[in-house]
């Protein structure tokens, strides 16, 4: 059974488990995603997914609607594609919920991390400083970038730049506590994104159990 959603990041709590054990936990609001299209291996794309739409819009252009036709309910904003082992046997114009979830279901969380801004190799990147005494001309700047003979700076240098803000998946997470009423996955530990993000939740059904 394919089981994941989108769902919107709330932010972290902590609850009690029935052995009085206290986790801390994400809270992600995954309300249901109506599936729009499904992608098989044997189409033109070569792999397996499936479209969904969720979140409400009040203005949606044309083509935005038109991709909706198949689908009652009208048009989501958002549209997002989720891949995985069984999506393409999923039905058109049926809804993923937070139900497909259990209590103690593995998963990986991707989103997009928080932006910090432009940072140095130190911060970025975990580099050791120089020498802080009077004399030295190196305190946090980065030593050398390799060989010179290329006359330019090879791809993959660790070098300053923007941190953050880029595609992050935290794998091996455990769903705490599943509420479907209000459509509310627990989710434990952190992952990764601002309160208000977008995030994926998909089941690890191969995970390792003694990791």
């Amino acid at each position: 059974m394919f089981k994941g959603i989108f769902g919107e990041k709330v932010g972290m709590t902590q609850v009690y488990d029935e052995e009085g054990v206290l986790h801390p936990v994400t809270v992600i609001q995954a309300e249901p995603c109506v599936v729009v299209r499904t992608k098989s291996p044997q189409d033109r794309e070569g792999y397996e997914a499936v479209v969904v739409g969720f979140g409400a819009v009040k203005h949606p252009t044309k083509p935005h609607s038109g991709q909706f036709e198949k689908v009652n309910g009208g048009p989501r904003r958002h549209i997002k594609e989720l891949r995985g082992e069984g999506a393409s046997e999923v039905e058109v114009g049926s809804e993923l919920t937070v139900e497909s979830f259990e209590q103690g279901d593995r998963v990986s969380v991707a989103g997009v991390s928080k932006g910090k801004g432009f940072a140095g190799t130190v911060k970025r990147h975990n580099f050791s400083r120089g020498p802080m005494s009077h004399g030295s001309k190196s305190h946090r700047r980065p030593a050398s970038t390799g060989g010179t003979d290329a006359a330019r700076v090879f791809k993959g240098v660790k070098k300053p730049g923007q941190m953050g803000n880029r595609q992050v998946t935290v794998k091996g997470l455990r769903i705490v506590r599943v509420d479907p009423a209000r459509n509310l996955l627990l989710v434990s530990g952190s992952v990764p994104g601002p309160k208000g993000s977008i995030v994926e939740v998909r089941a690890e059904e191969s995970f390792d159990e003694e990791i």
